[in-house]
């Protein structure tokens, strides 16, 4: 199994530990962090999706045109566009992004965040939607003749596309959602899932569930698990460093009028308070007190340790099947580049040489 890393960008310097300033749009750091995240050797960079935030096609459009070789993936949220279009205009950015598009597909955990724009759908009935959406997406880009489709949720006459992604047959599928809801839609449709940075025994629990339901439909699914990695010298100057960001985390909280974070309706935030619940220090490395604090938002557990160290985190996760490392830190650009330096060659090297000893045993 090789090994993938994917970083994440925004469009401005914003964290737990950093206050949005200035505008939304802050193209010469949108240029610096992607071109960042490639020198550094990550494979593929995120670009989320809010629903107050830019556009993230965009903003891959823009920084695909400053980078050569490293894929990006958009966050995607299924019923703002049709899937005729959306098929389309993903096809469209893998074709001028020259084959460079992933797409990480969510229905949306929280109620609230999809009303603003305009989504009344409940939870379970948006994973509904969003396995019709993405049966449309696939023949979209697929079929060679217009087709009709008459469905629960979208209905269209003679809906074909010209343009193809350059991706062969399709643009690879990322997938997140941790419900009961998402599960099965997860095994019919996923090229990766995708989890937040559980612990061990929580990732080989959901992943043995995904797989199960892949097999239902002769599949098989890869698996990405997100982290914050907290790096240092020492372990000892790692932790420290990892109270500093607690500290100021809790400071940035307390000045924006935030509370502690309560349980969010996300499955994937709950499950990262429950492994909260065991403690701030879970397994070897995984720190939980941000997950605390914030209530479960967004991926926000960390690997905490050298970098020797939390390549050896990784490699215990890798020996569960996961395969892509979603990896962001605090300070977003800087931490991008200092991941470069180590810890990202460092777990090639320690994968490849797993690899190699498994090949050598097998023959």
């Amino acid at each position: 199994m090789s090994i993938e890393f994917i970083g994440m960008i925004q469009t401005q310097k914003v964290s737990e530990t950093h206050a949005a300033q200035g505008p939304a749009i802050d193209r010469d750091y949108v240029r610096r962090f992607a071109q960042a995240h490639e020198q550094a050797g990550f494979d593929r960079i995120l670009v989320p999706h809010h629903s107050t935030g830019p556009s993230a096609t965009l903003t891959i459009a823009y920084a695909a045109a400053h980078t050569e070789r490293i894929h990006f993936m958009l966050a995607h949220r299924p019923g703002f566009t049709a899937p005729t279009l959306a098929a389309r205009q993903i096809a469209s950015l893998d074709q001028f992004s020259g084959g460079r598009l992933g797409v990480h597909v969510i229905s949306g955990g929280s109620d609230d965040e999809q009303r603003r724009d305009g989504d009344w759908l409940t939870h379970d009935q948006r994973y509904e939607r969003t396995d019709e959406y993405l049966t449309v997406l696939r023949r979209i880009w697929t079929e060679d003749q217009p087709f009709d489709h008459d469905g629960r949720h979208y209905r269209f006459q003679a809906g074909f596309s010209e343009v193809k992604p350059l991706q062969q047959p399709q643009v690879p599928i990322y997938f997140g959602g941790a419900s009961d809801a998402a599960i099965p839609v997860a095994g019919k449709h996923a090229d990766v899932y995708a989890l937040w940075g559980e612990s061990l025994a929580q990732v080989a629990e959901l992943t043995t569930r995904v797989r199960a339901e892949a097999a239902k439909h002769g599949r098989s699914v890869r698996f990405s698990v997100s982290f914050r990695p907290i790096l240092a010298a020492t372990e000892d100057q790692a932790w420290a460093r990892a109270e500093r960001i607690l500290d100021e985390t809790r400071r940035l909280r307390v000045q924006a009028g935030y509370s502690r974070g309560g349980p969010q309706q996300s499955v994937g935030a709950q499950r990262l308070l429950a492994a909260a619940a065991r403690g701030t220090r879970v397994d070897k490395r995984l720190w939980t007190a941000i997950a605390q604090e914030t209530g479960g938002r967004s991926n926000s557990t960390a690997l905490v340790g050298t970098p020797e160290q939390v390549a050896e985190a990784f490699l215990d996760y890798h020996a569960l099947g996961v395969t892509t490392f979603l990896i962001r830190g605090f300070n977003p650009l800087e931490d991008a580049i200092d991941y470069g330096r180590e810890l990202i060659p460092r777990t090639r090297q320690r994968v490849a040489e797993r690899l190699a000893a498994g090949h050598r045993r097998a023959a």
